[in-house]
């Protein structure tokens, strides 16, 4: 099954688990999202070739204590899996990569490596799944806005403006608010209850017509 494993879960069901390594930040990554990093730490440099070399995600976490930099973070225990989609190294030990959100998944337990790189067991989540409501469309000529100020490299197509998740997920990594926020936000199940919040949000400042 490759990085992939199968556990029960308390009732019965099926858990789809992962091991990976974790790259703690100070920032929130949304599935489909693209997060530019500029890569310089050994640890991390070292991640990003052995994934690449294997085609293999990293998870990316909001850091709950710590910093980015030295000693290992302690990250908040929902993330977002990250996949390299191109990468550059201009200047001898400075990695420029494009990580591309995937699935989001919640830690079930993590270790701190020789190298202070965290890797952790993870379960991954199912988002989902629901067509934009009729009454959430005036969502929509503001994110089409966005969409179209940050253009192609940013918010590259298919634009699935009928999808509550994408739209949601859109919206809530282009806000003006604090990184904590946002990861409540990720940890949502439910796409309807996030726009729910982001329209209440809008609205109060007036941001939509």
């Amino acid at each position: 099954m490759g990085w992939f494993d199968f556990v029960r879960s308390p009732d019965g069901g099926s858990v789809e688990t992962l091991h990976i390594p974790l790259f703690p930040l100070n920032t929130v990554l949304f599935p489909g999202g693209i997060l530019p990093l500029k890569i310089f730490e050994q640890r991390y440099l070292d991640m990003a070739a052995a994934c690449l070399k294997a085609n293999s995600p990293f998870g990316i976490c909001l850091i709950e204590a710590g910093g980015e930099v030295g000693e290992a973070a302690v990250p908040h225990p929902v993330g977002t899996l990250a996949s390299i989609a191109n990468w550059e190294m201009e200047q001898l030990g400075i990695l420029q990569i494009n990580a591309i959100g995937g699935r989001r998944f919640r830690i079930i337990g993590h270790e701190v490596g020789a190298s202070k790189l965290l890797e952790a067991t993870v379960e991954l989540l199912v988002d989902q799944e629901a067509p934009l409501p009729q009454n959430r469309e005036r969502l929509l000529p503001l994110l089409q806005r966005v969409v179209s100020d940050l253009g192609p490299e940013r918010m590259p197509p298919p634009h699935r403006y009928d999808d509550a998740g994408w739209v949601g997920y859109r919206i809530t990594e282009v806000l003006p608010v604090q990184n904590l926020a946002k990861q409540k936000l990720l940890e949502l199940d439910d796409p309807l209850a996030r726009l729910e919040i982001l329209e209440k949000f809008l609205d109060q400042r007036k941001l939509l017509g």
